[in-house]
C-alpha cells in the first residue's frame, strides 16, 4: 500500500515537473514578450481582397486566443481599424462581389462577431467608407465608426499599442 502511494507521488511530481518546464519552454518561444505586463495592438486593416482578408482576420483571432500574448488571465488589448479596400468587406451590401466571394464574406462576418464577443475591439474609418460609396447603415454593428482611421491608429499608437499593418 505504502509502495503504490510512493509512486503515485513521483508520478505526480514528475508530471508537474513537465507541465513546469514545458511551459517555460514553450513561453520562451517568444524572448520579445519577456517582462510584459500587458500586450496591447492596433491592426490597421487595408486588405480588400475577400479570401486573403478573411485569412488575415483569422490570424488575428488566432493571435489573440495565443495564451502567449496574456499576461497570467489579462487579454491582450486588440483593436482593428479598417481603411481602404477594407471597408467594402465589413458592409452587409454585397453588390459588386463575384458569387464565389458571399460565402467568403458570410464567413468574414461571422469571424468578425466571434472576435467581437472575445473583446476585439473594431473601428472603421469614415473617410474610406465615403470615398468608396460604401452606405454607413451597412457596416457590421460591432463596428465603431470613426472620423479618420489613421488618426484612430496615430492615437492607439500614442497609448502604447504595436502597429501591425494588415496591407494589400
Amino acid at each position: 500500500m505504502k509502495r503504490s502511494t510512493h509512486i503515485t507521488m513521483i508520478s505526480i511530481l514528475i508530471m508537474c515537473l513537465l507541465a513546469v518546464t514545458a511551459g517555460n519552454a514553450f513561453s520562451e518561444e517568444y524572448v520579445a514578450l519577456k517582462g510584459l505586463k500587458s500586450v496591447k495592438a492596433v491592426f490597421g486593416f487595408e486588405r480588400g481582397n475577400p479570401q486573403n482578408a478573411l485569412v488575415q482576420l483569422q490570424v488575428i483571432h488566432q493571435t489573440f486566443k495565443d495564451k502567449n500574448i496574456w499576461m497570467g488571465n489579462k487579454k491582450p488589448e486588440i483593436v482593428v481599424v479598417f481603411y481602404g479596400p477594407s471597408v467594402k468587406l465589413v458592409s452587409k451590401n454585397r453588390a459588386g462581389f463575384a458569387a464565389v466571394d458571399q460565402k467568403i464574406l458570410d464567413e468574414y462576418t461571422s469571424t468578425i462577431s466571434a472576435m467581437a464577443k472575445d473583446g476585439i475591439k473594431f473601428e472603421i474609418c469614415l473617410i474610406a467608407v465615403k470615398l468608396l460609396g460604401v452606405e454607413l447603415s451597412s457596416v457590421l454593428p460591432e463596428i465603431k465608426q470613426v472620423g479618420n482611421g489613421w488618426i484612430s491608429l496615430i492615437g492607439y499608437e500614442a497609448q502604447g499599442y504595436s502597429l501591425v499593418p494588415v496591407s494589400p
